[in-house]
C-alpha cells in the first residue's frame, strides 16, 4: 500500500450479496480474544463479516477497511473500530496489528458502522498485553474475563472519539467512476479532466456528486490527497516534500496548512511520531 502509496481508488463497493460469514472462535465459548497479523506483503481479503466486534491497533503500515458505502483509512497508532456483522473488505500492507474481538454482548451501543479512532495509550497498551488471550484459545478464565470486560467499556466510551478518515464510495456509475479517475490522477488532476475522462459536463459532474456524496468533488479531492499523504507519510523513505508532490500539492507550504486543518498536526510531527513507534 505504501512505497509508491497503493491505495486503492474510493469508488463503487463491489460488495456482493452473499457475504462470507467468519467464526473466529471456532466453536469455543470465549468471550473475548486477540489476533494479531504481521503481513509482509499485500493482502486484500475477500468480502465478509465476523460474528464479533473487532478494534484493531496499528503498529505499522496502514490498513484500508472498506464498507458498502465508504472506505476508511487505518494509518499507524490509530485504531479502527468494526461492528460484528457489518459486510466489509479489507487491505493490508507491511502491517504489525493486533485485534480484540468482543462478543456483542460486551459492547452495547454504536455497531452500525467503521469508525477510526485516536489510540489512547492506555487501550493501546491494554490491546497489547491482551494478546496472552488469543480469540482462538479453547477456553477462558476468570482473568481473562474480567480483563476483557475492562476493555470492552473503554472502547464503548471510545467511540465517541471519531477522527474523519473516511472517504465515501458511490454504486452511481458517473460519480463513481470520477472517483476512480481522481484518485488515479491525484497528483495533477483537474475537474475537466475527470468530465472528459467520464464523459459529462462539469454542471453535471458537480451536480451528481454533490447529490451522491454530500460534498463538492474539490472536497473529495483535498480529503483523498490528504488521506493519500497519511500513507505515504508513514513510511520511512519519502520526505514531506515527495509527499505533497505525489499527492497534487503545488508547494510544501500549502501541503503543510491543508495537513495540519486535517490532522491536528504538521506533516512532519506525524511523520515522526509515526517512525518513533516503528
Amino acid at each position: 500500500m505504501l512505497g509508491e502509496s497503493k491505495v486503492p481508488a474510493m469508488s463503487a463497493a463491489a460488495c456482493p450479496a452473499d457475504i462470507k460469514q467468519i467464526d473466529l472462535r471456532e466453536g469455543s465459548v470465549v468471550r473475548a480474544g486477540t489476533y494479531r497479523f504481521d503481513v509482509g506483503n499485500d493482502i486484500v481479503t475477500d468480502w465478509h463479516a465476523h460474528n464479533l466486534h473487532e478494534i484493531e491497533y496499528a503498529f505499522e503500515g496502514v490498513v484500508e477497511v472498506e464498507t458498502e458505502s465508504a472506505r476508511f483509512l487505518l494509518p499507524p497508532q490509530q485504531a479502527v473500530w468494526i461492528p460484528a456483522g457489518l459486510a466489509h473488505n479489507t487491505t493490508l500492507t507491511k502491517v504489525k496489528t493486533v485485534a480484540v474481538f468482543f462478543d456483542p454482548a460486551m459492547v452495547s451501543g454504536p455497531d452500525d458502522r467503521v469508525r477510526i479512532l485516536a489510540a489512547a495509550p492506555v487501550i493501546r497498551e491494554m490491546i497489547i498485553y491482551g494478546e496472552r488471550w488469543p480469540i482462538s484459545r479453547l477456553s477462558s478464565d476468570a482473568t481473562a474475563d474480567a480483563y476483557f470486560e475492562v476493555l470492552a467499556r473503554l472502547v464503548f466510551d471510545w467511540l465517541d472519539r471519531e477522527i474523519p478518515l473516511g472517504l465515501p464510495t458511490s454504486t452511481d456509475p458517473v460519480v463513481g467512476a470520477a472517483m476512480d479517475y481522481t484518485n488515479a490522477h491525484l497528483d495533477r488532476v483537474e475537474l475537466h479532466d475527470v468530465c472528459s475522462a467520464v464523459g459529462v459536463s462539469e454542471r453535471s459532474l458537480r451536480r451528481a456528486f454533490s447529490a451522491v456524496t454530500n460534498m463538492s468533488w474539490r472536497e473529495y479531492l483535498l480529503q483523498s490527497r490528504l488521506m493519500r499523504a497519511i500513507a505515504i507519510l508513514a513510511e520511512p523513505g519519502p520526505t514531506v516534500l515527495e509527499a505533497a508532490t505525489r499527492v497534487g500539492f503545488g508547494s510544501a507550504s500549502a501541503f503543510t496548512r491543508a495537513f495540519s486543518k486535517y490532522t491536528g498536526e504538521t506533516p512532519t510531527v506525524y511523520r515522526q511520531r509515526v517512525l518513533a513507534g516503528r
